[in-house]
């Protein structure tokens, strides 16, 4: 079992990240902006399920195999991609049409989204693989339990923080859900920050 003192330094590494800006907290924050605090935690209750997929991929090895082969690394990493261009296009034809990201967009549709894009995105299993061994002691019991703790600590914070960014970027909205123009202007803002999220993760590399 993960000692006390290590699961306390991990969890204080595991907040720094999670408010260091990355795809998944702007991806909350964005989301909550446009469509309220409801539509981030469900983004965020979704990235963080994704999480527990990335968890598990590296007790079992797979993430390993994710790493060294080119071919599937690529494939998960265009697939991400495309699915945040998307995004991105839904997000700016909104500021047209009121179609995409709306206040009324199903809970379950946004979790299932924010599922979608943590697991096609190669470099969150890729991290995982690089980070939690780290705080591992092969001594101190099963590497897999501990993995598997450690990722529990990590989902959790994850969830608290970018919970709080939802709450946080969803005054944003509540403040101006009633001017068409600042909501227009919002869903093009995040129509541009999908956009570089997908660069961002083109642009990375198998040994990133």
């Amino acid at each position: 079992m993960v000692v006390p003192e290590s699961i306390g330094l991990f969890a204080l590494t595991s907040l720094a990240l999670a408010l260091a800006p990355g795809p998944d907290n702007l991806f909350v924050v964005a989301q909550s902006a446009m469509a309220g605090r409801r539509s981030g935690w469900a983004i965020t209750l979704g990235l963080c399920t994704g999480l527990l997929v990335h968890t598990s991929l590296v007790v079992v090895g797979v993430a390993a195999l994710i790493q060294a082969s080119h071919i599937a690394f690529t494939t998960l990493k265009v697939a991400g991609a495309l699915y945040l261009l998307w995004l991105a296009v839904n997000s700016w034809r909104a500021g047209h049409t009121g179609a995409g990201f709306t206040q009324s967009e199903r809970f379950g549709r946004l979790y299932r989204r924010g599922i979608l894009m943590n697991i096609t995105n190669p470099k969150v299993t890729i991290f995982f693989l690089a980070f939690l061994p780290q705080f591992v002691d092969v001594e101190a019991g099963s590497v897999a339990s501990q993995t598997l703790v450690l990722g529990a600590v990590f989902i959790l914070v994850s969830l608290l923080t970018f919970g709080l960014l939802a709450v946080l970027a969803g005054r944003l909205h509540d403040r101006f859900v009633h001017n068409p123009d600042v909501q227009k202007g919002l869903n093009r803002v995040a129509a541009l920050v999908f956009v570089g999220l997908a660069a961002n993760l083109l642009a990375g590399e198998v040994n990133s």
